[in-house]
């Protein structure tokens, strides 16, 4: 392992965003950031190597998929989940409690924890907040959540401060739990889409004092008016000199929102399940490869892109690929999108550098007009 977590503010634009550095045991980021999501310990259709080749610096996995399968005990005995998983970069890991809102028939929540029964053979499984941090230690993770109750949507305002005081609670015996062994840990704002309960979430968490803080209970169904205010205020809210985590959003258009809030780091599970249903991201909008216009089409997905997907094959192999169910198909697919994601994250830090935010959006949003018709169209909500 290297040295342990710290963060540094390299520039801040009053509603441009700002860059940043972060240190973790495992390695260094440059910020803003948009981590892929491993959930279980692997980004869908892709290895290690093809990751580093896109650009990746961070990834994102999920203690409650991990805990379940293989068990901490496998991911620690084979020397923490960067070896297990081969990945040598820094591994931030969810606590799990939006997957257990989402995917568990049984959760009850109690003071102590949350009771649920697993999605995968309803064995009953209890979680305090002590026990989700042993989880990640277990793990290697270079940066860990807090067990939080996320506030579902519609919800009244009365359960939100439930959820959002619960959460703090966890938060101070999440903290009193953490071992000194040089990881991060950050504390999870909620408070639904109530401007009181963020604010006091907010605050309650910086008082404790985490390494980083997190926006969590976001792009659940609320409108996205509703979901940039709570973004903004609560931004408003935390430290400078810490990192902001918004959780589970990750359209292109969200992030350069958020970007310009002065929000530090993203995550969202889209651009691999857009991959998986034949969606790809370009300069010019979404394409949908499935599309009969495409059918000799001998171009590149994306002309302007560099990725190994838009140097090697076209548009009609591609979409050949797709329809044929060839697992080619979703690597290829992933790996472009991806890249997408990660040259757009290495262009939003460079016009930050070059104090060209405005300029950036106005292009960035300007070359969305007249894309892909059929492939316009986001297919409900994505939950990250």
């Amino acid at each position: 392992m290297k040295g342990g977590f710290s963060f540094q503010l390299l520039k801040e634009t009053e509603g441009n965003g700002r860059l940043g550095s972060i240190s973790t045991p495992h390695g260094s980021f440059s910020t803003p950031v948009f981590m892929p999501v491993g959930s279980q310990g692997s980004v869908k259709a892709l290895a290690p190597a093809d990751l580093k080749e896109i650009g990746t610096e961070i990834l994102l996995c999920n203690a409650y998929h991990l805990y379940l399968r293989p068990g901490t005990e496998v991911v620690r005995e084979a020397g923490g989940l960067g070896r297990f998983m081969g990945w040598d970069g820094p591994i931030l890991t969810d606590s799990g409690g939006f997957q257990i809102l989402s995917l568990c028939t049984l959760r009850e929540v109690e003071p102590d924890g949350v009771r649920f029964r697993s999605h995968l053979d309803g064995s009953l499984h209890f979680l305090t907040p002590e026990k989700v941090i042993r989880i990640q230690e277990e793990l290697g993770a270079d940066i860990m959540m807090v067990l939080d109750d996320p506030a579902p949507y519609p919800i009244s305002y009365k359960e939100a401060k439930v959820a959002a005081e619960l959460t703090t609670n966890w938060a101070k015996r999440a903290k009193e739990a953490k071992s000194e062994d040089g990881a991060a840990l950050f504390g999870i704002v909620q408070g639904g889409v109530y401007s009181e309960l963020r604010r006091q979430s907010a605050h309650e968490l910086t008082e404790i004092g985490f390494d980083g803080y997190a926006i969590g209970g976001l792009s659940v169904g609320e409108q996205k008016e509703s979901t940039f205010e709570m973004v903004e205020l609560t931004v408003s809210m935390l430290p400078k000199d810490s990192p902001r985590y918004l959780m589970g959003m990750g359209t292109p258009e969200d992030i350069l929102k958020g970007v310009r809030m002065g929000v530090d780091m993203f995550d969202c599970v889209l651009p691999t399940r857009f991959a998986r249903t034949g969606v790809l991201f370009t300069s010019f909008g979404k394409l949908n490869i499935k599309n009969a216009r495409y059918i000799k089409d001998k171009g590149p997905l994306d002309p302007q892109c560099g990725c190994y997907t838009c140097r090697h094959f076209s548009r009609a192999y591609l979409r050949h690929l797709f329809l044929s169910r060839e697992l080619l198909a979703y690597r290829l697919n992933a790996i472009h999108n991806l890249f997408y994601y990660q040259s757009l994250m290495k262009d939003i830090r460079r016009a930050l550098s070059e104090d060209r935010m405005d300029q950036f959006s106005h292009e960035f949003f300007s070359q969305r007009v007249g894309g892909d018709e059929d492939s316009q169209q986001e297919g409900g909500e994505i939950l990250c």
